[in-house]
């Protein structure tokens, strides 16, 4: 079954478990300013060559290998979950896909999830593109919300996004005596 929203693409969102040409379930993404973005004049070109693999798993969401920069995509997720978290998932693993191609590390095992500089730069690739498609503060902070995070993570994760702003010093209360 195709679906389409008001974005100009095309997900199909039923697909068996082996690999496919991304283009075949994800269509209109080359078009998308923010993949423009990531990959330039080789957009066509980068999409035509990449693959992805269907997982059959009511667990995980999307991924990219780091071994050869396919996607990773739950069949569940893609069936299940609603439109515009599955968009942002893809162009979140997008983000990953030009770090793999770029040489960097996608994963860190050392830091926590949302301390790794290739999830703090695709998050904040994916906040951006939720902006441009007039998502709201309170959406966005939802869209970040991850279940094998913390509550203080999240907030983290939000902040290091540019969704919720940094806090800076509390202004000081100026207590007046009355005379």
């Amino acid at each position: 079954m195709t679906m389409e929203s008001g974005l100009g693409v095309e997900i199909e969102r039923k697909a068996p478990a082996k690999l496919y040409p991304f283009l075949r379930y994800f269509r209109g993404f080359e078009k998308l300013p923010a993949v423009q973005e990531l990959f330039g004049k080789r957009t066509g070109q980068v999409l035509r060559q990449l693959k992805v693999e269907f997982f059959s798993s009511r667990f995980g969401y999307m991924g990219t290998s780091d071994v050869d920069g396919h996607l990773l995509v739950s069949s569940h997720h893609l069936a299940d979950s609603d439109f515009r978290t599955v968009y942002l998932d893809i162009v979140h693993e997008l983000c990953h896909v030009r770090q793999f191609r770029q040489g960097k590390p996608l994963f860190y095992p050392k830091l926590s999830y949302v301390d790794a500089p290739s999830e703090i730069e695709a998050y904040t690739f994916t906040v951006r593109e939720g902006q441009r498609i007039g998502m709201t503060r309170r959406q966005l902070l939802e869209y970040l919300k991850i279940e094998w995070i913390t509550p203080k993570e999240h907030h983290r994760l939000a902040r290091r996004t540019g969704v919720l702003r940094k806090s800076g010093p509390k202004p000081r209360r100026v207590v007046r005596s009355r005379k």
